[in-house]
């Protein structure tokens, strides 16, 4: 080999080096820096006001109103790099009922569309080949067995299981939801997380060499109920 074909070669297996480190490196950049730690868990307020009536009678229709969130959670490797995902959105609606001291009825719809991460490329992604949700736009969970709300009537917060449909992209499996419950003013917040396979849903994570996504997940949200 000859002194320039080596120089060729070395300089080659150096380019090739530098951009290991150039992407490895602007990953951990990404992950650690600029994107920085992944939001917190959705969680109820720690001193929510006192209802403005005294005892609150939980009885009736309570609707989903402003200020209620949900979205996802997913642990990936980015270029080598943990990294945690959220996705969030405020477009949610639904309505509970309870009669006799226990939510007996109720479903949650959350739009798909609107769902949002700290990257435009991944909300592309999920959008798109992921959720397809020009096709299904909704998901929804739906309250499949009673859930008692003893303690609320306190104020709370109380810690409950709710046992439910979970519809994704028209395709529904049950899941247990861990909810915290108290009353905040004349409203009542809830906020809840199931763990969900995305193959029960008929979804396929992405695996595209850069990146890996875990095959399972976190559905989340936070409610704010108002009497209807």
């Amino acid at each position: 080999m000859s002194f320039f074909t080596r120089r060729r070669v070395l300089i080659g297996v150096g380019g090739l080096a530098a951009l290991v480190v150039l992407v490895v490196g602007g990953t951990y950049l990404y992950v650690n820096v600029i994107s920085g730690d992944a939001p917190d868990p959705l969680a109820l307020e720690t001193d929510p006001p006192a209802a403005s009536g005294g005892d609150l009678d939980l009885d009736g229709t309570w609707t989903v109103a402003d200020g209620s969130e949900a979205g996802y959670r997913v642990d990936e490797v980015l270029n080598g790099q943990d990294n945690t995902v959220v996705g969030r959105t405020s477009d949610v609606t639904g309505e509970l009922t309870v009669a006799g001291g226990a939510a007996t009825e109720g479903e949650i719809t959350v739009d798909m569309t609107t769902i949002t991460t700290d990257s435009g490329s991944r909300d592309s992604q999920f959008r798109g080949p992921i959720m397809q949700t020009d096709e299904f736009p909704t998901s929804t969970f739906t309250l499949t067995s009673p859930v008692s709300l003893d303690g609320l009537d306190d104020g709370g917060p109380v810690t409950l299981t709710a046992t439910g449909d979970l519809t994704v992209r028209d395709v529904t499996h049950s899941i247990e939801v861990q909810l915290d419950v108290q009353r905040s003013g004349d409203g009542v917040q809830v906020a809840g997380s199931g763990e969900i396979r995305f193959a029960d849903f008929d979804v396929d994570p992405p695996d595209l060499g850069f990146v890996r996504v875990e095959d399972s997940g976190t559905v989340e949200f936070l409610l704010t109920l108002a009497r209807s």
